[in-house]
């Protein structure tokens, strides 16, 4: 198949390798229009089925009707300002697919405003991160069923076996991946505690081996722990030149309003979230106001800064 990818992050261009190494044709643009000529000029399979573009007007103009552009921005203002620059050059019966970690209900609006011009859209959670391009992307794939299922040649070719799920109309795709990334909160959380617990141990423990070894056989094994086996080795196990400085990208936030307004209790997940919003903070205001009552009320120690 052919199509245009417009975002080539570590993510995307990953993305494009995976399809062009499958003998997908791929027309690419990043706003940084080197990096898509780069792609173009690789060795093998990626540099004799990418073609670079060098502005969205000259991607649309290299595509075969109907169009598929795939765009692999950041979500909110980015996505929505690159849906607006298509949709003054593609036409009806072309279709959109927006792969980045979009709001379910931005999902369900642009489907119905593109309707009105003829534009098909389909959201894509994908899932695999840097490791895709080796392993393959998970992907849960949200439109109509008419639309979806001619574009599948590309979601099996970015997918491992079994990898692929076409989860329902628009809007789907995006909120099964919002609950996996609340879901990878709270794995991550507990792991993080665990090995913190460990660490603080009297026992001269190797968190290296111990993460290891619960990849074999245990009840809690998962890629997880493996990625954490990995940064034990390349850091060492105090992970002394990482500041614990956590980001979130929205979806945890969006999964915990979900559960909210679904009256679902989501302690776990919600906890994970506050822990990371905790983790940005040098010296945390509302530590202090502890620190003050415990020493008001009971004459506990403090520490002065």
């Amino acid at each position: 198949m052919q199509l245009g990818f417009i975002g080539l992050g570590r993510m995307g261009a990953n993305m494009v390798r995976r399809m062009a190494k499958d003998g997908h044709a791929v027309v690419a643009y990043n706003r940084t229009v080197e990096k898509a000529h780069e792609l173009a000029d690789e060795e093998g399979a990626v540099g004799r089925n990418v073609v670079a573009a060098d502005t969205v007007a000259a991607l649309v103009a290299q595509l075969a009707k109907p169009r598929t552009a795939w765009i692999m921005v950041p979500a909110g203002d980015a996505t929505e300002a690159q849906i607006k620059e298509l949709l003054g050059h593609l036409e009806p019966g072309d279709t959109i697919v927006d792969g980045g970690n979009t709001n379910f209900h931005d999902d369900v609006r642009r489907h119905a405003e593109l309707a009105v011009h003829g534009i098909n859209y389909v959201d894509a959670g994908v899932s695999g991160g840097v490791w895709g391009l080796a392993n393959g992307f998970c992907l849960m794939v949200g439109g109509d069923r008419e639309v979806v299922a001619p574009l599948e040649p590309i979601f099996r070719s970015l997918a491992p076996a079994d990898g692929y799920l076409h989860a329902g109309p628009p809007g789907a795709g995006h909120y099964v991946k919002m609950i996996h990334n609340g879901i990878e909160y709270g794995l991550m959380q507990a792991y993080a505690e665990g090995f913190e617990i460990m660490h603080a141990s009297e026992y001269p423990l190797d968190l290296t081996a111990i993460s290891d070894l619960w990849n074999h056989g245990s009840v809690i094994r998962s890629w997880l722990l493996e990625l954490a086996t990995l940064a034990f080795k390349t850091n060492g196990q105090d992970l002394a030149d990482l500041r614990g400085w956590v980001a979130d990208s929205g979806e945890g936030r969006w999964t915990v309003q979900e559960a909210i307004d679904r009256d679902v209790p989501a302690p776990i997940i919600t906890l994970a979230l506050q822990t990371r919003f905790r983790s940005r903070q040098d010296d945390s205001y509302g530590a202090k106001v502890l620190a003050a009552l415990r020493n008001e009320f009971g004459g506990h120690a403090v520490k002065s800064s």
